[in-house]
């Protein structure tokens, strides 16, 4: 058993402790009985005891393994003297250990407790967005409590109260060139990203997923399906989403054929938009579309199988709305692309507590797939 082990159940440790205290306890009254002696008997005592300590030595008889108590109380009695000279049962570095691993010991007692837990119904409500959505992660819920519901958790505090349920983590990618990313960040509310996905029906068709991307605020400013995506088709697209008096500057896109230079052309001449090809083999390039590409998987295509093509569309339009106004975006602050005046809440109450004047309210997003929290008040 090692010194001062913290496995023990909490009778050991009971028993563990109050052998110590009594093990200190007695050594104290001796100790207290032995200094009255003269210093002529005191001397007499200790080479007596050293003497039978060398017939030990000498006959290499090894002593008994020290208990808890005995090495605490050695370590106790130490600090009144030079002990090096004394110290024969172990050696130094053995008791120089225990001397660390008791002041470790020592200070992880000191500095138990930390932060109170929160409140019951917060801890609650964490539990039922866990449940209810099961592609959200730990920043996602964090968001949805701040920006929604005005309470205010760290992800790590979300993680400390996440249910027994089998969650996916993901982690956020970053681009490896600091100019560009520079570059991208500067010029955001300047850039339009585009880019196509693939979705599968139940008859095995294949889907052609086009979505245009506002980087600045992270709008999804137009999406569409087709089964044959044509350079004519998508450049209508581009249309419908870019209006005439807008404010972009740059349009960044993959080098798939789709994108021919024809279109580049007409984007340059109809737009004024200069276009940004991404390097071969370079999705990182158009990070923040292929981000969104991933996000449309994980909250929308992995959980749902499009009969035909006009289904996925109008299914994919309702997500896109809740992407754009009811999804909490930690980029943002978090925040939502397309802000409301009324979604902004007051910092005035508690940040832990439920206004008493307000309630719950949860709509229902694809079917149950999300959910949209927010407070509204009673009725008098």
């Amino acid at each position: 058993m090692g010194m001062f082990s913290s496995h023990l159940t909490p009778c050991r440790n009971l028993c563990s402790a109050f052998s110590t205290m009594w093990e200190l306890l007695r050594d104290g009254l001796q100790f207290l009985r032995t200094i009255s002696h003269s210093r002529a008997a005191l001397a007499a005592e200790i080479l007596f005891l050293r003497k039978q300590l060398a017939y030990y030595q000498d006959h290499r008889i090894r002593p008994r393994r020290l208990r808890d108590a005995s090495r605490l109380c050695l370590l106790f009695w130490s600090r009144l003297f030079d002990w090096q000279a004394a110290l024969v049962v172990v050696k130094t570095s053995t008791f120089i250990r225990w001397h660390r691993k008791g002041f470790r010991l020592y200070w992880r007692w000191k500095s138990r407790g930390g932060r109170p837990s929160l409140p019951k119904e917060i801890r609650q409500l964490i539990a039922r967005m866990v449940r209810e959505n099961v592609t959200w992660g730990e920043e996602r819920i964090a968001d949805e409590l701040s920006l929604k519901l005005g309470i205010y958790v760290s992800p790590r505090a979300v993680r400390k109260y996440w249910p027994q349920l089998p969650g996916m983590g993901s982690g956020r990618r970053r681009t490896p060139s600091p100019a560009w990313k520079t570059f991208v960040r500067n010029h955001a509310q300047g850039i339009v990203a585009c880019d196509f996905l693939v979705a599968v029906t139940a008859r095995f068709r294949i889907l052609f997923v086009f979505v245009a991307l506002e980087i600045g605020s992270r709008r999804i400013l137009h999406c569409n399906v087709t089964a044959h995506p044509t350079a004519e088709w998508t450049l209508q697209q581009l249309r419908d989403a870019i209006p005439s008096d807008h404010p972009y500057q740059f349009l960044i896109h993959d080098r798939d054929t789709i994108f021919s230079s024809e279109l580049d052309a007409e984007v340059k001449s109809t737009f004024g938009l200069r276009v940004l090809r991404t390097p071969v083999r370079a999705p990182q390039a158009n990070a923040y579309c292929e981000r969104l590409m991933g996000t449309v998987r994980r909250e929308f295509l992995d959980f749902m199988i499009p009969l035909h093509e006009r289904q996925l569309r109008g299914t994919l339009r309702s997500w896109v709305t809740h992407y754009n106004k009811g999804r909490p975006h930690s980029s943002l602050g978090p925040g939502t692309p397309e802000p409301t005046p009324t979604r902004r809440l007051s910092q005035l109450h508690p940040r832990h507590r439920l206004p008493r004047d307000c309630r719950i309210t949860v709509e229902d997003i694809l079917g149950g797939l999300h959910h949209e929290y927010q407070l509204e008040e009673y009725v008098a």
